[in-house]
């Protein structure tokens, strides 16, 4: 029998009857709890039933299984990529020759600041740090089952305001391949979905293929955003830190759908949360018999451009 540490504050005692393993016998359990309840004496009170919190009653749906992608899928035709660069250029100036040990092309970096890596021909060269997306290792994160929300994703080290966390990957379809898989998910009962515009009439879908990104939850009051960014004529989605992120910490964003039919309760239990996720919007019809819609959100707070998810509209 083993006594467990009195709590300061109510200064009540806990203890465990336990049988070694391997023993055989019923009777001395029963004698073990027998002296468990002798033994607490006056500091035994009436039992009280256990009970499962509310959240736990519910049975919890096993998450869609997906392949571990590192770099995005193209199911579309892919846009040509440009033979050198985009015909941006930054004014960063290069330190004098021999000095390695200073980074430039950062906060300060014209391409940085219009959300497009410095091309191959930066004459910054391999101290250009305008490359997020190739230079920068993704931030170590960790899967966790969460209390309202299923499965979501926490920082498995600090981040920095600013710092690049993980890409946001998974296979690129375009508009009529995402209308089919949506009604295909509709009629399996699927409800969680992972689609991502990035332009006109281009999905990236990380239901069947993608990474650890497809995890992070919304919240009304996040600490990460999705930024879209120009890379050698291709389209990317970042996930970017907005301010300082402690390790164990929840990453979240703000989906920033728009919501058809029912609303959706929000369970983000940040400080002014909006109570429902998305806004109510009227019907916008892909074709003559569906509901489905691909809206990009473009927020320009702060110079930055930040894209929203798509939530499946119900006919």
């Amino acid at each position: 029998m083993i006594r467990s540490p009195c709590s300061t504050a109510t200064k009540r005692k806990e203890f465990f009857a336990w049988r070694q393993k391997g023993s055989s016998s019923v009777s001395g359990s029963a004698v073990a709890f027998q002296q468990l309840l002798h033994q607490l004496g006056d500091d035994y009170d009436s039992p009280v039933d256990f009970q499962l919190p509310d959240w736990l009653k519910k049975p919890l749906k096993a998450a869609t299984p997906y392949t571990s992608i590192r770099r995005n899928v193209y199911l579309t035709k892919r846009i040509k990529r440009h033979a050198d660069d985009d015909g941006i250029f930054c004014s960063c100036t290069p330190p004098p020759s021999g000095i390695s040990s200073v980074s430039v092309c950062e906060r300060d970096c014209l391409c940085g600041m219009l959300l497009s890596t410095c091309s191959r021909s930066c004459k910054c060269g391999s101290l250009c740090a305008n490359k997020p997306f190739q230079n920068r290792p993704i931030k170590k994160v960790k899967l966790i089952e969460t209390e309202r929300c299923g499965l979501g994703l926490v920082a498995d080290e600090d981040i920095k305001r600013g710092d690049f966390v993980i890409e946001y990957v998974g296979e690129v379809i375009d508009d009529k391949k995402c209308e089919e898989r949506l009604w295909k998910m509709k009629h399996c009962g699927e409800t969680n979905f992972y689609l991502c515009e990035i332009n006109r009439d281009m999905v990236i879908d990380a239901t069947y293929k993608g990474n650890k990104s497809r995890f992070i939850n919304h919240s009304c009051q996040p600490n990460t955003e999705m930024q879209k960014w120009a890379i050698d004529g291709e389209t990317r989605i970042g996930i970017f830190a907005t301010r300082d992120i402690r390790k164990e910490e929840e990453l979240t964003y703000d989906y920033q759908f728009v919501q058809f039919g029912a609303d959706q309760d929000c369970y983000c239990g940040a400080l002014g949360c909006r109570q429902k996720l998305g806004n109510k919007h009227s019907k916008l019809k892909l074709s003559s018999d569906t509901d489905v819609q691909l809206t990009l959100f473009e927020d320009e707070e702060n110079g930055r451009s930040n894209i929203g998810i798509m939530l499946f509209l119900h006919r």
